[in-house]
């Protein structure tokens, strides 16, 4: 029985096959896949895009990617499942909502995993122990890590650049640029303190109730932070669009430059003058001026890698 003044616990709902595997796929996250295509950062900046033979194995590895981190997300809910029930949005995802049984979500987290061991390491051994390095990463950040100030965002962070690694040993890269690392990892910290401020002012009062480590942060801190880790980020970008070797020697990929200045200069006039509480990829896909400029940067990218 719920506690005084507690909102009482959804009862499991009986649903049919077919309803229960949709509540799991949704407890998956297939909208958060998109953050595997960082897979994809060694294929197209090592020039091997139009190379069927990387291309259908980077696809491979980010199906594996996609199913390991929806893997990921059913555990993650597993170990939040009281908190997420007295969260505003959480509370109506299918486990804290009552739609998904917990004990066919635990078979999931382990089984799902287990199975993709094969594929994953046959397809190639080194791409497939980055693989798992990342999902026991994950695994840490749910059981301890995301109750460690500023580690948990360095572990978020560090996911990005595992998938960024994932993908080199699946096309043999030959030039691709360590700069990238970099990039990823200082954008990946942005989301990471985004997310966390985005946390503090949709939840309010009840912060620390759903998300203990939120009362180490302010808004103030995550401000200052972002501020330095965008400022790193535009760096660490321009640098490396004069100092790869495998880019153009007329230094045409500078050109791109100007598409990262405005995604910097847009999403932080969304969140300080609209108000914006959404998370940063979600918020991208919602904003259509933000939307335009990460389709834009990409466009010119290839352009440049593959035309000049």
């Amino acid at each position: 029985m719920a506690g005084s003044g507690s909102k009482p616990i959804p009862r499991v709902q009986a649903l049919g096959p077919v309803r229960a595997i949709g509540a799991l796929v949704r407890t998956m996250r297939p909208r958060q896949w998109v953050k595997n295509v960082f897979v994809f950062a060694p294929l197209v900046f090592d020039e091997k895009l139009l190379q069927p033979l990387p291309l259908a194995r980077t696809i491979l590895g980010f199906l594996i990617l996609c199913l390991l981190s929806g893997a990921v997300y059913v555990f993650n809910d597993l170990q939040d499942l009281e908190k997420d029930r007295q969260h505003p949005r959480k509370r109506r995802r299918p486990l804290p909502a009552g739609e998904l049984d917990p004990r066919v979500a635990w078979g999931a987290a382990f089984v799902l995993p287990a199975a993709l061991a094969y594929p994953a390491f046959a397809l190639d051994p080194f791409f497939a122990l980055i693989a798992y390095v990342y999902w026991g990463l994950n695994l840490a950040y749910s059981l301890w890590l995301k109750h460690r100030v500023i580690l948990d965002v360095l572990t978020l962070a560090s996911g990005y650049v595992l998938r960024v690694a994932a993908g080199v040993p699946l096309v043999r890269v030959e030039r691709f640029s360590p700069w990238l690392y970099l990039c990823t990892l200082l954008l990946a910290l942005f989301i990471g303190f985004a997310k966390r401020r985005q946390e503090i002012l949709l939840l309010g009062e009840n912060a620390r109730n759903h998300r203990a480590i939120l009362e180490e942060y302010t808004v103030r801190f995550l401000d200052e932070m972002m501020g330095v880790v965008m400022a790193a980020t535009i760096v660490a970008y321009s640098l490396y669009t004069f100092s790869a070797p495998n880019l153009p020697s007329n230094h045409a990929m500078m050109l791109t430059i100007p598409f990262v200045l405005y995604g910097v200069f847009r999403y932080l006039y969304l969140i300080h003058v609209r108000g914006e509480t959404a998370p940063p990829d979600e918020l991208v896909l919602r904003d259509r001026p933000l939307l335009l400029t990460v389709i834009l940067w990409g466009m010119a990218a290839i352009a440049i890698l593959y035309l000049f």
